[in-house]
């Protein structure tokens, strides 16, 4: 009887874990690049009470008999198949990414961090002007160098093509090209990515290497739409049915919890 009380346990456990996914996908419902995460169970060991034997006949048994031990959560993957709908954006520098490339950043440690997050800003201070994230981290070309411009340049004359080039149109309004890309890269497993808050991502062993768009010619380059941003991936009525689905499930374990602990009591009170 113990055996079906620590099963239905680890039941409880995966579907809250399972909640906390669901819970977070809604949560950031509205956060600009926001993938959609899932929860992935696997079963645990199982137990053999009757190996295959003969009946008394002399006829082989087909089956055995083995009963499982429970569930735990295999792993939490973030869908990256599809890109967020494109909605059009008011911001001077946000970008929107259609294909399967990440904006590269520098982090605070001197690291390079990934995002889809395409809200920009132009970052000004003595040196001049950085194409930054909200947060600061400058955002860097296709050789991994800070985007900087010179403080007397108009930023409204900026231009941006659909690959992230950059160019800049003169008196006569003629894009001239400043040889400066936005970097962006992809991965062999992006789902293996480590996530470092704040809608920044790290490479891992898990995602392979990065692979620069311009650099490696064996990669479909993404479309980045200047005045647009990337919406999260999240429908929230899908959530909304996937909660419903977690919340029976975990109810049911409870009540197989429960189911055992009255059997018990049952067999504890039994009178010779």
């Amino acid at each position: 009887m113990m055996r079906s009380l620590w099963t239905a346990a680890s039941g409880m456990k995966a579907q809250q874990t399972s909640l906390d996914t669901i819970s977070n996908n809604l949560a950031n419902i509205n956060t600009t690049g926001y993938k959609k995460e899932t929860t992935a169970f696997q079963s645990l060991l199982y137990q053999t009470i009757q190996e295959r034997t003969n009946d008394t006949n002399g006829v082989v048994k087909p089956i055995g008999a083995q009963v499982g031990l429970g569930v735990k959560v295999a792993a939490i993957t973030t869908s990256y198949n599809g890109d967020g709908e494109l909605t059009a954006s008011e911001g001077d520098f946000d970008f929107g990414i259609n294909g399967e490339g990440f904006f590269m950043v520098e982090m605070p440690d001197g690291s390079i961090g990934y995002t889809r997050n395409g809200h920009f800003i132009l970052a000004v201070d003595t040196a001049g002007m950085t194409l930054s994230t909200a947060d600061g981290y400058a955002i860097l070309d296709t050789n991994g160098n800070r985007i900087t411009f010179s403080n007397d340049l108009d930023a409204s004359r900026l231009y941006f093509d659909n690959y992230g080039n950059i160019y800049y149109k003169g008196d006569d309004n003629n894009p001239v090209p400043l040889n400066i890309s936005i970097g962006m890269t992809q991965f062999n497993n992006p789902s293996g990515l480590d996530k470092l808050g704040g809608s920044y991502l790290g490479a891992s062993l898990a995602s392979g290497e990065p692979r620069v768009e311009g650099l490696d010619p064996n990669l479909k380059r993404s479309i980045v739409k200047h005045g647009y941003l990337e919406n999260s991936s999240v429908q929230a009525v899908d959530e909304m049915v996937d909660m419903i689905v977690t919340q029976r499930a975990y109810e049911m374990n409870s009540k197989a919890i429960q189911a055992s602990d009255e059997m018990l009591q049952q067999a504890n009170n039994l009178r010779s």
